[in-house]
């Protein structure tokens, strides 16, 4: 009885590993940029150009991954973007020269960024009354590659040379499971599928589904919950980007401990199984509202108490708005698939991400050069009111919930 009941969840343990490996790949050029410029002798502007493009092209994506799954189904297009992954990191076992590794990125981003948009409505599709526990795990899978990745390459560093340098082990192996997790998701997510699914659900050209989706903000409370999710973007992302450096050089705690409590920012992830859980029980409008308003006091508490916190009222703070920064996603996922309308929810959901990614990406613009010209205070101020505006309006959809 037990086996049959963890078989019910192999679609989602699948689609979950192909997104793990999506982003491990990601969170893996970061900690070889002194290394890959060697090998390449280039410079950091070029290799940080190079993953610019990789999260550009990774962004693009969404939206148009999304309306293909909307007329052509999940399965395809995911796999699509999977194949595509697995190719540009094998295109990275060999010697090459620096060009290679660009496109090699922008392959990656290409393929990486056909996943998150689509799986979210696939998965909503095959666990409908337990949307919130799906994407829970799934969103949960998918922040443990943030963890995986530099331990792996440090792991790798110490390997027997292959195919000319120890790093590329790293590539070939995640581009052969790659390919083995493709034929593993088209093998068991289709049979999981309601029947309805496994087809095209709509039949617009491209300039009807762009006004289709773009009709979709004409409702005030879906509007309202774009603006939330564009608001808690900008300030996580935000935060994320320059937190070792504010807490380093605001605080009184040193720089390695400063960087243990980044770490434990990410370990809070594991929330996720709870709040995504919580949603399917309680609805997801209540755990929408207090995992922000718990993200919201963290932020909040941070930036108050730096000057007189020590490590563990500031690592309090800290895990505070992990724990309601990262609670907030599968509850967000399960309540987007909730108010978009069948047949254009995957474009929808790429609409949105598209828009909050798109947030995301400016708001480190914004605080690096608030933190040069009037500090880091008035920088991590700023997103502390974008976190606390985003809590008002979850609110207020909570309060005016029929």
């Amino acid at each position: 009885m037990t086996a049959r009941r963890l078989a019910r969840f192999d679609a989602l343990a699948v689609t979950a590993l192909v997104w793990f490996l999506g982003k491990f790949l990601r969170y893996a050029f970061p900690p070889l940029f002194g290394t890959l410029g060697d090998t390449y002798g280039v410079s950091r502007t070029a290799l940080g150009t190079a993953f610019t493009g990789f999260m550009v092209v990774y962004a693009a994506l969404q939206f148009p991954s999304g309306a293909l799954a909307d007329r052509f189904g999940g399965v395809p297009v995911i796999a699509t973007g999977s194949v595509l992954t697995s190719l540009g990191a094998l295109a990275l076992v060999v010697d090459s020269p620096f060009f290679v590794l660009v496109a090699a990125m922008l392959l990656l981003g290409a393929g990486t960024g056909t996943t998150k948009t689509v799986a979210v409505d696939l998965l909503a599709r095959i666990y409908p009354a337990r949307t919130g526990r799906a994407l829970g795990v799934f969103d949960t899978v998918g922040a443990l590659a943030g963890a995986a990745a530099p331990a792996a390459v440090v792991a790798v560093a110490a390997s027997p040379v292959v195919f000319g340098a120890p790093w590329r082990t790293l590539f070939l192996a995640g581009g052969l499971a790659g390919l083995a997790l493709t034929l593993a998701f088209l093998a068991r997510v289709p049979k999981r599928l309601p029947d309805r699914s496994l087809a095209a659900t709509t039949d617009h050209g491209a300039g009807a589904a762009l006004r289709a989706h773009l009709v979709l903000f004409r409702r005030p409370r879906l509007a309202a919950f774009v603006a939330v999710t564009v608001l808690f973007s900008f300030a996580y992302n935000g935060a994320v980007a320059f937190l070792p450096l504010y807490l380093a050089g605001e605080t009184a705690l040193s720089e390695t401990t400063a960087n243990l409590l980044f770490s434990a920012l990410f370990l809070a992830s594991l929330v996720q199984l709870l709040t995504g859980e919580a949603s399917d029980r309680v609805g997801t409008l209540p755990v929408l509202a207090l995992t922000l308003a718990v993200a919201t006091a963290g932020l909040g508490a941070v930036v108050a108490l730096s000057a007189t916190g020590g490590v563990v009222v500031l690592g309090g703070a800290v895990v505070a708005l992990g724990l309601g920064a990262h609670g907030f996603r599968p509850a967000r996922g399960a309540y987007l698939m909730a108010v978009l309308p069948e047949g254009v929810t995957s474009g929808g959901l790429g609409v949105v991400r598209t828009l909050l990614m798109t947030a995301g990406a400016a708001s480190p613009v914004v605080v690096g050069y608030l933190s040069e010209t009037a500090g880091f205070g008035p920088a991590f101020g700023l997103l502390g009111a974008a976190m606390a505006a985003a809590t008002a309006l979850a609110l207020g959809l909570l309060v005016t919930d029929r």
